[in-house]
């Protein structure tokens, strides 16, 4: 949010839609580099089309989630063609976003929020009166965790060394085994 409130800070001059088409310029260079031509070309089209001083591909930001839609498909298959939404600064900075989310998405920034609002609402909750004596007891608790966790360890590693037996017991016999020697003249 305090990226939004700095973009907010600098005018927006202008703000506008396009269908960018990617796939003429992606087809003039080898697969493993079609992704990384298709945002080039993204920045050049809107260098081109948002008047940007000296057509400087570096005053444009492309969002995250717009690079990662262009590469959805991988680097060797980038989108052909992507509705983006551009707005320039008074600083003549140039900020590229998405149009249209996709619904997958859309539905995983909604998991964030979700995942954030539980998080907030569980620090919230929380008692700090009784802090005091609970901060006795975890030690007690942790002793015993302790414990429980050496005999876990000790049990596991018993475990694995009856398994590492058992195939140590599988292995030998076929390494112990000597080819027949076949030939006649070989057994001389």
């Amino acid at each position: 949010m305090a990226e939004e409130n700095n973009k907010e800070e600098a005018k927006k001059i202008l703000e506008r839609e396009y269908v960018v088409p990617l796939r003429r310029e992606w087809l003039k260079v080898q697969k493993y580099k079609r992704a990384t031509k298709a945002v080039k070309a993204l920045k050049e089209f809107l260098a081109r089309h948002m008047k940007v001083y000296d057509r400087d591909l570096r005053k444009i930001k492309v969002d995250i989630l717009l690079n990662n839609e262009i590469r959805f498909r991988g680097m060797r298959k980038p989108a052909h063609k992507i509705k983006v939404k551009a707005v320039k600064f008074d600083n003549g900075e140039v900020r590229v976003y998405l149009a249209e989310l996709p619904k997958h998405i859309e539905f995983e920034i909604a998991r964030k929020a979700r995942k954030e609002a539980e998080k907030l609402s569980k620090e919230k909750v929380k008692p700090e009166a009784p802090k005091a004596e609970e901060k006795e007891e975890p030690k007690e608790e942790k002793k015993e965790e302790k414990k429980e966790k050496i005999e876990s360890s000790k049990i596991a590693g018993l475990a694995m060394e009856k398994q590492a037996a058992k195939i140590e017991k599988h292995t030998s016999k076929t390494q112990q085994q000597t080819p027949k020697i076949q030939r006649k003249a070989l057994k001389k």
